[in-house]
């Protein structure tokens, strides 16, 4: 297993984290802002969709766009841990208002190859990244201001899922979730649970301190919703992955699990914007037109 300690590790620079619930999708946005400057980054932003009228809305995008100007900050990178599976994303609308540039892992290219066919999409859909401003590699550093952050490669639940380490903060995406919640479903395509286990492993070697942030709660028991935790908090307690659960036992767990889940509601049209950065896809007319591919996944 890979040492994160390799990683460029700064528990001394510690990010503002503001949360933004969405209830619609059990998801959580954040403004991650620079304490050294106005400048901040958007971490899985959502936009809204009633998939049965056909209509996409902007509200929580907007509460978003008016906290970061009521703040007086300066955005500069809208972040997607992954292609989403479970809601759409805003980042091209948020980019619009107030600037900034959009990053995913690299691996994108292997969901928009495999995505691509599903929605058998023409040859206009590019599959190499070229949607996104950033294409992040694993050990790929950036600037938020004068805020280190880096990537972390963590396939499993996709191919393209990285978690962002901003000073003492990480955003895992759907790698992990809150302790008595355990980890995303490995079953999609391009999933692995043998994978999605190494990737834990790797997050859980970062400092036990480390804040993590997931992208996803559910309040399992009727508890109210969460969605800060810690390492060591995630290797005590996680159900799925604390208190040493082995590979091999993870790997059976996750796979029987997984063939009880339903398909995601929104999956076809999130993979559908998601692959394209944010973006709408649109018919011969240029008319935004989502596709239902049938008997597909």
């Amino acid at each position: 297993m890979e040492n994160t300690m390799q990683y460029p590790v700064n528990m001394n620079v510690h990010p503002e984290v503001k949360a933004f619930f969405d209830p619609q999708t059990n998801t959580i946005s954040y403004v991650v802002k620079d304490p050294g400057s106005d400048s901040c980054a958007v971490i899985d932003s959502v936009m809204d969709i009633d998939y049965s009228a056909g209509r996409i809305t902007y509200e929580h995008a907007d509460e978003i766009i008016d906290y970061i100007r009521s703040e007086g900050l300066k955005l500069e990178w809208l972040i997607e841990t992954h292609v989403h599976a479970d809601h759409l994303s805003a980042a091209p609308y948020i980019q619009e208002k107030l600037g900034g540039k959009i990053g995913i892992g690299d691996k994108i290219t292997v969901v928009q190859d495999t995505f691509g066919k599903v929605f058998n999409e023409g040859t206009e859909f590019q599959r190499d990244g070229s949607q996104f401003d950033r294409l992040f590699k694993d050990r790929d550093t950036y600037q938020i201001g004068g805020m280190p952050a880096f990537a972390i490669h963590t396939p499993g639940h996709t191919p393209a899922c990285m978690v962002h380490v901003i000073g003492d903060a990480a955003f895992v995406g759907d790698t992990l979730f809150m302790p008595d919640g355990g980890s995303a479903r490995a079953d999609f395509p391009g999933g692995d649970a043998g994978e999605l286990y190494d990737s834990i492993q790797k997050v859980l070697t970062l400092p036990d301190d480390m804040r993590l942030f997931m992208c996803h709660d559910y309040g399992p028991g009727g508890r109210d919703i969460q969605w800060e935790t810690t390492v060591g908090q995630e290797k005590a307690e996680n159900i799925h992955v604390g208190k040493g659960t082995s590979r091999e036992e993870f790997i059976k767990f996750r796979t029987e699990r997984d063939a009880t889940l339903a398909v995601p509601k929104l999956i076809l049209p999130s993979l559908q914007v998601n692959m394209r950065a944010g973006e709408v896809p649109t018919d011969k007319d240029g008319k935004p037109m989502l596709k239902l591919p049938v008997n597909a996944l």
